[in-house]
Formats: C-alpha cells, structure tokens, sequence
C-alpha cells in the first residue's frame, strides 16, 4: 500500500514537472512572438515614418516648384506689361512726332519778297499770308517770328530798319488776318544773311524777302 502512494506522488511530481515546463515554454513562446510582433510593427511604425517623411518632402518640392514657377509667370507678365507699356509709348511719341510735323507743315508760310527799298506787301505776298493765317487760327498755341531782309546795297543801319519795316508790315498784316498781336514777334536781320549770296538784280530779288519761323508750344 505504501509503495502505491509512493508510485502515485511520482506520477503527480511528473505532472506537475511538465506542466510547469510547458506552461514556461509556452509563456517563452508567447514572448517570443509578442517580441517578433513588436519588432514588426515597429519596423512598420518606421516605415510609415519614413514613407510619411518622403511624402513631406515631395510636397514641400512640389510647393517649391509651383511657386517658382508662380514666380517666374510674374516676371514674363512684368516683361511682358513692361514690353506692351513701352510699345505703347514709342507709338504715341511717333504719332505725336508725326503729327507734330504735320502741325509745323501747316503752319509754314512761304517767303514773301519786296521791291527794291520797299516794304509795303505786294498783291501776291497778301495772298500769300491770307493762307497762311488759317492754320494759326486753328493751332493757337502756336507762335510766329517773322524775319525782315534785305540785299546788299545800303549801309548796314539803312538795311537794319528797312528789314524791320517789312518784318511789321507782315505781321500787321496777320495781326488784320485775326492772329493775336503776342503771338507775332519781328526781327531784322537787314543785309547780313542773304538767301542767295550772288551779287545781280536776281539774287537781290530773292534777298530782299520776309521769312516766317513758326515757334511750337513750350511742354
């Protein structure tokens, strides 16, 4: 009987023994994997990091492109406002240049030319400035300086006041033709600078003259 309870807590010392040994090996096992598990999800915690960083990083460059390029659109659009702007303004100083000599075109009056030591207006050079003055009526802005000549015969004094007398008596004349007084000035020149340096009766004809300056408005 004896031997029997000895037999039996034997078999229950086993049990007990390998019990233990597969609870502690299942436990180590247990661990084991809960450390593989551990080790995987944070190697999937990094790479979700590092997947999460790349992901930044694309679109902070992406940013960075798209401003750039937003960047260099405003500098064409600038060029290209400042291109446009400059155009615009070549055009306009052509077309005022253009019509600024138009102006000046219209306004030119023709010599007029006087007998010897004369300086009353002949018929012709009367029509002459009755188509002249239009155009001064028109563009009042404009100014006239009207120059008195003669050739080369008399003293330099004589030809001074004779050249003074025909420069008035045109601009009278046009003062008549409805162009105000302050818009026409006169000056003399008398005999020292001949249109046609020649010394006979037909370069005397031609020096013997009033000639007309047309003065544009002060920008």
């Amino acid at each position: 009987m004896r031997r029997n309870w000895v037999a039996v807590g034997l078999i229950a010392l086993v049990l007990c023994f390998s019990v233990a040994f597969l609870t502690g090996c299942a436990k180590k096992a247990a661990l084991k994997e809960g450390a593989v598990v551990t080790q995987e999800q944070k190697a999937v915690s990094q790479a979700a990091k590092t997947d999460d960083a790349a992901a930044r990083e694309r679109a902070l460059q992406e940013q960075a492109l798209r401003e750039q390029a937003l960047r260099e659109q405003a500098l064409r659009d600038a060029a290209a406002r400042e291109a446009a702007a400059k155009e615009t303004a070549d055009k306009a100083k052509k077309e005022e240049a253009v019509q600024a000599a138009d102006i000046l075109k219209e306004l030119q009056i023709a010599d007029i030319h006087f007998d010897y030591d004369k300086y009353n207006l002949k018929p012709e050079a009367q029509e002459i400035l009755k188509k002249g003055a239009p155009a001064y009526l028109k563009y009042r802005n404009y100014k006239l300086v009207v120059e008195g000549h003669c050739d080369e015969r008399g003293t330099n004094e004589y030809n001074l006041a004779l050249g003074e007398n025909r420069a008035m008596e045109a601009a009278n004349y046009l003062s008549n033709l409805g162009i105000e007084k302050e818009r026409i000035k006169t000056i003399s020149y008398g005999k020292e600078m001949p249109l046609d340096k020649g010394h006979d009766e037909a370069a005397w004809a031609k020096n013997r003259r009033a000639h007309f300056v047309v003065f544009p408005p002060v920008k």
